[in-house]
């Protein structure tokens, strides 16, 4: 499986602060995943959304994941453009992600990020902290290869045992 992953800061891309996020994103699923493409974008709803169409429709990665830009903060937007390039969200991703943060501290309610489809690309707009990057992977990474062989139409018999799909 190829990723790709983008850093959403505005800190970050002007180079006042790096990234911890996103080469941790890749280290969780190095041995699930090759990081195809790796960038760093300002919080910049145009910006977000032009990258993830690029990506998405030049076949560049099977799974897209953003860090950062999910809060409350007026320049977080990262939501906002995931959702105008997707084709179908999956709820369940988030939802899951923010129940189990919910064990960690009240303050992941404050998430707003979401996941879905484009084209044959899954999306999915994961927090800028490092710890809590951490937490929503663990989430999702047993998840991740069954939802990206399902939107890629790569399986046959979902009712089947992993060994027969």
């Amino acid at each position: 499986m190829k990723i790709a992953v983008i850093c959403i800061s505005d800190s970050a891309f002007a180079g006042q602060r790096t990234d911890e996020s996103g080469p941790l994103i890749s280290e969780i699923l190095a041995d699930l995943a090759e990081t195809a493409v790796y960038t760093c974008l300002p919080d910049d709803r145009d910006a977000i959304k032009a990258e993830l169409a690029r990506i998405c429709d030049e076949g560049l990665a099977d799974a897209v994941f953003t860090t950062g830009g999910t809060g409350l903060a007026p320049r977080d937007v990262t939501p906002e453009a995931t959702l105008a390039v997707i084709e179908r969200k999956i709820p369940g991703i988030p939802e899951a992600m923010r129940a189990k943060g919910l064990t960690y501290t009240p303050r992941a309610m404050l998430s707003r990020a979401v996941a879905g489809v484009r084209g044959s690309t899954l999306i999915v707009n994961l927090p800028g902290s490092p710890k809590a990057v951490r937490e929503n992977l663990e989430v999702l990474r047993p998840v991740l290869e069954h939802a990206v062989e399902l939107i890629q139409n790569k399986v046959k018999n979902c009712a089947a045992p992993d060994s027969q799909r």
